[in-house]
């Protein structure tokens, strides 16, 4: 685990308030009308401290891909705001703008197309130079380039090779050299290892850890695997159908898990010895996971939930300490 000391201050470095992320969708051929939305990110907040990692969880569709555009300020919101150390970042322009996009950097999902084929890894790690030239002077960039791929582990000699030379793990390293070139301060990982091998994926994790450190990176991790969000990440926040339906420590969501998704993503994760799970506590869920263009009324999840009563239809359950001894940790259900 990865946190720091800087991590317990109580200034977030990251704060997202009831952001909002609605796309139209339009009928008609010539005559185009909004007929709907979908409500990809539906009033989301949480906030980032420095030095810390938070892993954000759920199954695909939920939600996840679409908020880590909206942290990176890849697209603008429908409403709400994501705040960096107290600044709006989607009303930054100029100096404050270019400031941002070198304090805030992203490890892409997958290394077979996250690097351009026709680029050596020496052009790949000096393009941010060229897009920042402040950064960093001219003279200084080719030392830069061999430190960076030293720093993830790889051989500076590697410098004139193209992506085609290297394995997956080997690609991904390169685009987490590329992503700290600038210095961030935060990197969004949107599902980091997913297209890689196990045994691979371990090296990554453990690689991130090492960096985050030795360079005080705070992170926002996105994936779906569990395991990895476990052995990574100092909280966690669970999404569901666009909203965060549970958030609190890794050893709350872990050991304690409040809302029935969580509970149920929890029990479906497998282990290494498969006699010994408990055939008992395993929560299957009915049914599919609902439109986001027409959610069910009250809680999101009540269409496919155990405990599902009247007034999960009629009232929707707001993002609340479930009990005394865990005040961090909230959940969004009326019977958690």
């Amino acid at each position: 685990m990865a946190a720091s000391e800087s991590g317990a201050s109580t200034t977030p470095l990251l704060e997202v308030r009831n952001l909002v992320r609605h796309f139209p969708i339009e009928r008609g051929a010539v005559l185009r009308r909004v007929t709907g939305q979908v409500r990809a990110v539906d009033d989301v907040s949480f906030s980032l401290g420095r030095g810390e990692t938070l892993g954000i969880v759920g199954e695909s569709g939920c939600g996840k891909s679409t908020l880590a555009r909206l942290l990176l300020r890849l697209d603008q919101p429908t409403s709400g705001k994501v705040l960096l150390e107290g600044r709006d970042v989607h009303a930054m322009r100029g100096a404050e703008l270019t400031e941002f996009r070198r304090c805030v950097q992203m490890v892409m999902q997958d290394p077979y197309t996250s690097l351009n084929p026709r680029m050596t890894v020496g052009d790949i790690l000096r393009e941010p130079f060229e897009i920042h030239p402040e950064a960093l002077p001219k003279r200084a960039r080719a030392d830069r380039v061999r430190e960076l791929l030293d720093l993830v582990g790889l051989n500076p000699e590697y410098i004139n090779r193209y992506p085609h030379q290297f394995s997956g793990g080997q690609r991904q390293r390169i685009g987490i050299a590329r992503a700290l070139a600038l210095d961030p301060r935060i990197v969004v990982c949107d599902e980091p290892v997913s297209a890689l091998d196990v045994s691979i994926q371990a090296q990554v994790i453990n690689l991130l850890d090492k960096l985050q450190a030795r360079l005080g990176l705070s992170y926002i991790f996105i994936a779906h695997d569990l395991s990895v969000v476990r052995h990574i990440s100092d909280r966690v926040a669970v999404m569901y159908l666009g909203r965060i339906v549970e958030t609190g420590s890794v050893e709350d969501i872990y050991d304690h898990p409040a809302h029935p998704y969580t509970q149920a993503l929890l029990s479906a994760a497998p282990v290494p010895d498969p006699l010994q799970r408990d055939a008992s506590r395993m929560i299957r869920l009915e049914g599919d996971v609902p439109s986001p263009a027409n959610p069910p009324s009250g809680c999101r999840f009540r269409t496919r939930c155990w405990k599902a009563q009247p007034l999960c239809a009629a009232e929707e359950p707001q993002l609340l300490p479930h009990r005394e001894d865990a005040a961090s940790q909230l959940s969004a259900c009326h019977f958690a």
